[in-house]
């Protein structure tokens, strides 16, 4: 035999050994996924409601992957800059997002040039749950309803409320655009500042969302004077809804979580399945509905399609709010 072709065939069989070891490279590294810690990075405090969310489940994570799971808190510039670090981590399915309608949904209208596109940047991966935020004073306030901060608002008194997120904010804003109130607002950087503030009287009122107010609740240094669900909210069923004096008022927040795009789609749905049998675990939606999440499991394509509506719902509070992009 001519061994020139000898030679080619042999050069063949390499050129397609090595292709078919290129190919199969990405399958093996996802069949022995995870082999390494996973990592969590919560774009907000410890202490707020990611965290809380994070948390639980990383521990729920452990148990099923038989490895560490890492949460890391990487708050600022309203979840900004953590979303920015998933999106800037290798698309290996070892860092995911603790998501939620700031990231994904409020962000892309609040701020004029994101460094994310939370569409393009991001795989949705679940949903845990949703919540309303919650109007909160200091107790003993002059202010022991909406109505009441509206009045003092419309009358010429000087009043404030505090915020750190895109969805801590918003809701603040639909009210004064609605009513034609004024008012100021002072930006903080995380929840605990913002109720350090409240209780020492530096602002008057602040519209956190219902996990991240917990804490706060159980003590009585504060008061919720309203909830932005479309009715009461099951675990403060004596404190009325926004809705109550500004009929059709309503925003709810959630939390999911999602990882850069390019990871592996086998990963994504394993991870998905893991969120959606920990917001099914009894004790898990228990700790979240103490917590005052409503929980909802769903698939990565159902998240993705809600996220999807959800980012249009804030569009228009933005729009409606007349909320200048910062």
């Amino acid at each position: 035999m001519d061994k020139a072709l000898i030679t080619r065939r042999n050069y063949l069989s390499l050129a397609l050994a090595s292709a078919l070891a290129i190919c199969m490279a990405p399958a093996l590294a996802q069949s022995d996924w995870p082999n390494r810690p996973i990592k969590i990075i919560v774009p907000s405090t410890s202490g707020g409601a990611a965290d809380f969310t994070a948390r639980i489940f990383g521990r729920y994570l452990e148990q099923q992957i038989k490895q560490a799971v890492v949460v890391e808190n990487k708050p600022g510039a309203g979840t900004v800059i953590g979303a920015e670090a998933v999106k800037n981590a290798p698309a290996d399915g070892y860092t995911f997002l603790l998501a939620g309608s700031s990231t994904q949904a409020a962000n892309p209208s609040v701020f004029a040039k994101l460094p994310y596109d939370p569409e393009k940047d991001f795989e949705e991966i679940g949903l845990f749950g949703t919540f309303p935020m919650v109007g909160l004073v200091k107790a003993g306030s002059r202010l022991k309803s909406i109505a009441d901060i509206v009045e003092q608002g419309k009358s010429g008194a000087k009043l404030s409320y505090g915020y750190y997120s895109s969805s801590s904010q918003i809701p603040a804003e639909l009210l004064r655009e609605r009513t034609g109130m004024q008012v100021v607002a002072v930006p903080y950087k995380n929840i605990t500042q913002i109720i350090t503030d409240l209780v020492g009287g530096v602002i008057d009122y602040a519209f956190p969302d219902a996990l991240s107010a917990a804490p706060a609740l159980r003590g009585t240094l504060l008061t919720p004077i309203a909830v932005t669900s479309p009715d009461r909210f099951a675990l403060l069923p004596n404190v009325p809804a926004v809705a109550e004096t500004l009929p059709g008022f309503q925003m709810q927040s959630w939390l999911g979580l999602a990882a850069r795009s390019g990871t592996p789609s086998a990963i994504i749905k394993r991870m998905g399945d893991y969120v959606h049998a920990a917001a099914s675990d009894p004790a898990i939606r228990d700790a979240l509905m103490k917590q005052g999440m409503a929980v909802k499991p769903s698939t990565p394509q159902e998240h993705a399609a809600f996220v999807a509506a959800d980012r249009k719902r804030w569009a228009e509070y933005v729009r409606v709010a007349k909320i200048t992009p910062q």
